[in-house]
C-alpha cells in the first residue's frame, strides 16, 4: 500500500488513542433517549448508503419504539438486498491447534484450563481436515489457532496454510484460506501475506479498556494497544483485507459498537480503507469458564438484531459474519437484517472434522447450530438466498480499496452475483443431496429470471460452462 503514515504511527500506546471512552460517552449520554424526528433524519442519512457517524449509530442503539424497531429492520434489509442481493457466501471454521499462552477468563484455550484436552495438528492432519471440508463442498476456510504454537514457532501457520490449499478431492479444493490467529510483528505479517491468505482476522474482544485487562489476566494478549493496532501492521504489510470484532456480552453493546466506529474512522484515516468483515459474536459457555455461562453484559435477542442491524447501515459496503454460535433460527432472522457470511457445519476443536464425537474436550465454545453443510444450504436456499462459494475478487485482486472502488457504485454485484450462481451449481452438481439439488436449481432459475444486463449474460454463460463439466469458473 502506498499510504502516508502519522509519525506516531509505531508507538502502539500512542495509536490506540483513537480509541478515545471519553468520546464515546458523551455521545451515548447525549443521545439517550432520541426524538422521533433525530430517528427519523438518521434513517433517512441512513437510505444515502453513505454510512453513519458515531452520534448517529448512538441514536439508533437507543430506539425502542415497535414502529421504529420495524423501520429500522426493514431498512437493513433494503440496504443488504440493494448492495448484496440474496447471496450468502459459505465457509468452515478450521481450528488446527488449541494450545495458548493467554489467560482470557471466557475462553476454553486459556492457559491455565485443565478441562479441556490440548491438541495442535500435525500437516498431515491439517489435510485431511481440509480434504474433509472439500468433501463435503466447502470452497473457504478459516484457519484458526490458540495463540501459541508447537515448536516451529510461527512457521507452524505458514505451513498450516500451505497443507489447507494442498487438499484435493475429486475435482475440489479450498481457493480461500483466511486466518485468525494471534497478533503478529510486521515481518510476519509480510509471510503471512506471501502464504496468500485472504483475510486476516482479530478481534479485540472488548474495546473498553478496563474490561479487558479484567478478562484478560495473562499472556502476550494482556497488552490492549498492541492489539488494538494489529490491524494497522496487518495492513501496513499489505494484507489489503482485515475483519475486526467483538465479543458481545463482555460489556455494554452501545459502547462497543461506537468504538468500532472509531476503529474503522482510524483504519479508514490511515489506509483509505476500512476493514473487509466485521464479526459479531456473542458470549457462549465454555468448558471451564464461568463468565461465558454468566455473560456481565448479556445481549438479549432483540438487541443482538439491533446490533447486525445499526452496523448494516453505519458500515454499508462492509460484510457481517454470523458463526454457528447461533441457533439455527437466530441465524435465519439476520440474514435480513445485514448478514452476509455465514458459517456452516463448523467444528471448533482441532481434528474435529475427523473426530466429531469428542468435540467438547477440545472446543473452544459451544455450538448452537450443528447442522451439516447440505442441510444448512438447503435451508438458505429455501428461504430465497443464494449460497455463494465465490473466491473470484481475491484471487483477481479485487480486495482492499478496489474492492470498495467498486462496491459502493453497485459495479461489484455484476461479478458476485454471477459468480454466486456459478458457485453454487457447482456445488450442486459435485456434493448436494438430491433434495438439495433440486431446491436449489430451481432457485437458480428464479434468481437468472430477475437478473438484468451484464450480470445475467455472465451468469448464463459461466452457468452453461460449469454444467458442461467445467469447475472454478468466475469473472
Amino acid at each position: 500500500m502506498n499510504r502516508t503514515f502519522d509519525l506516531n504511527y509505531k508507538n502502539s500506546t500512542i495509536m490506540s488513542a483513537f480509541i478515545n471512552e471519553d468520546e464515546i460517552a458523551r455521545i451515548l449520554e447525549e443521545n439517550q433517549k432520541p426524538d422521533p424526528a433525530k430517528v427519523r433524519a438518521v434513517l433517512n442519512k441512513a437510505k444515502e448508503m453513505k454510512g453513519l457517524d458515531l452520534e448517529d449509530v448512538a441514536v439508533l442503539t437507543n430506539i425502542s419504539d415497535p414502529m421504529q424497531l420495524f423501520e429500522l429492520f426493514e431498512e437493513a434489509n433494503h440496504i443488504k438486498e440493494k448492495i448484496y442481493g440474496k447471496r450468502l457466501v459459505i465457509f468452515a471454521p478450521l481450528y488446527i491447534s488449541n494450545l495458548c499462552a493467554n489467560e482470557c477468563s471466557y475462553c476454553a484455550f486459556r492457559a491455565k484450563n485443565k478441562e479441556i484436552v490440548r491438541r495442535a495438528l500435525s500437516q498431515d492432519e491439517i489435510r485431511h481436515e481440509a480434504e474433509i471440508l472439500v468433501g463435503q463442498g466447502h470452497k473457504r476456510v478459516l484457519l484458526v489457532a490458540g495463540e501459541s504454537y508447537p515448536k516451529q514457532g510461527f512457521q507452524y501457520v505458514l505451513d498450516s496454510v500451505a497443507s489447507v490449499y494442498e487438499a484435493k478431492v475429486g475435482n475440489g479444493e479450498i481457493r480461500r484460506v483466511n486466518v485468525n490467529i494471534a497478533p503478529l510483528d510486521l515481518p510476519e505479517f509480510k509471510l503471512l501475506k506471501e502464504a496468500k491468505i485472504g483475510t486476516f482476522q482479530l478481534f479485540q474482544e472488548t474495546y473498553h479498556r478496563e474490561t479487558y485487562q479484567k478478562v484478560h489476566t495473562g499472556g502476550k494478549k494482556k497488552d490492549y494497544d498492541s492489539r488494538v493496532t494489529a490491524l494497522h501492521r496487518a495492513m501496513e504489510a499489505g494484507i489489503d483485507d482485515v475483519g475486526i470484532g467483538v465479543l458481545f456480552g463482555l460489556y455494554n453493546f452501545r459502547f462497543e459498537l461506537l468504538a468500532i466506529m472509531q476503529h474503522i474512522r482510524e483504519l479508514e484515516r490511515v489506509f483509505g480503507v476500512g476493514p473487509h468483515t466485521i464479526s459479531v459474536p456473542r458470549l457462549e459457555p465454555a468448558t471451564g469458564s464461568d463468565i461465558a455461562s454468566h455473560p456481565p453484559f448479556a445481549v438479549s435477542d432483540l438487541d443482538f438484531r439491533k446490533i447486525i442491524a445499526i452496523l448494516r447501515l453505519a458500515v454499508p459496503y462492509t460484510g457481517i459474519i454470523m458463526s454457528t454460535r447461533e441457533t439455527a433460527h437466530m441465524r435465519r432472522d439476520t440474514f435480513a437484517l445485514g448478514v452476509s457470511q455465514i458459517s456452516a457445519g463448523s467444528r471448533t476443536n482441532p481434528g474435529g472434522y475427523t473426530d466429531s464425537l469428542h468435540e467438547a474436550d477440545g472446543s473452544q465454545f459451544c455450538l448452537g447450530d450443528h447442522r451439516p453443510l447440505d442441510e444448512v444450504i438447503r435451508d438458505v436456499a429455501e428461504m430465497g438466498y443464494i449460497p455463494s462459494f465465490c473466491t473470484g475478487c481475491y484471487r483477481l485482486g479485487r480486495t482492499g480499496q478496489d474492492f470498495m472502488d467498486r462496491a459502493k457504485p453497485g459495479d461489484i454485484k455484476n461479478h458476485c452475483n454471477p459468480n454466486a450462481v456459478s458457485t453454487f451449481m457447482e456445488y450442486l452438481m459435485d456434493y448436494a443431496s438430491y433434495e438439495t439439488r433440486l431446491i436449489g436449481e430451481d432457485l437458480i432459475d428464479d434468481v437468472i429470471n430477475e437478473m438484468e444486463g451484464i450480470a445475467r449474460e455472465r451468469a448464463i454463460v459461466l452457468l452453461e460452462k460449469v454444467k458442461k463439466g467445467k469447475h472454478d469458473m468466475y469473472c
